[in-house]
């Protein structure tokens, strides 16, 4: 078992496709944050090269926008650097774009729609203290 633990706070008023996307997102950012969070690359009987895929557990949890605003605060109250996703980000279709809207906003007026992040396992459930399970 890992010393650290990965957990993705989603809002919980998304719709399937956004709660997906967001998670798509949240995920990817963490691979680029901490390269040995991917195994080796997988591969099948007949030799079939698939992609690497973490080595642990990813946990998905939602909460209500004034719960996930706590989680954000409690994240920077601890110095982690985590993966962000914000409301506006649904509204454009490119990584320019979405930076652009992402820059528009400060710590208290970003309306977050989901948070990952990667820590110790008691800080992560600590700082993620109020959401539960996603269903």
């Amino acid at each position: 078992m890992s010393d650290s633990k990965i957990a993705l706070i989603l809002r919980d008023d998304l719709a399937p496709w956004q709660a997906l996307n967001v998670t798509a997102f949240l995920s990817g950012g963490l691979a680029g944050q901490f390269p040995d969070l991917l195994g080796e690359p997988y591969v099948d009987a007949t030799g079939v090269r698939y992609n690497r895929l973490p080595v642990q557990p990813v946990i998905v949890l939602s909460a209500d926008a004034d719960t996930l605003v706590a989680i954000h605060r409690r994240v920077l109250e601890k110095g982690i650097v985590c993966s962000l996703y914000v409301d506006d980000m649904f509204a454009t279709g490119n990584d320019r774009d979405n930076r652009a809207v992402f820059a528009r906003h400060s710590v208290d007026d970003a309306r977050v729609v989901g948070i990952g992040l990667r820590a110790g396992r008691k800080q992560v459930d600590k700082i993620t203290r109020g959401a539960s399970l996603h269903r």
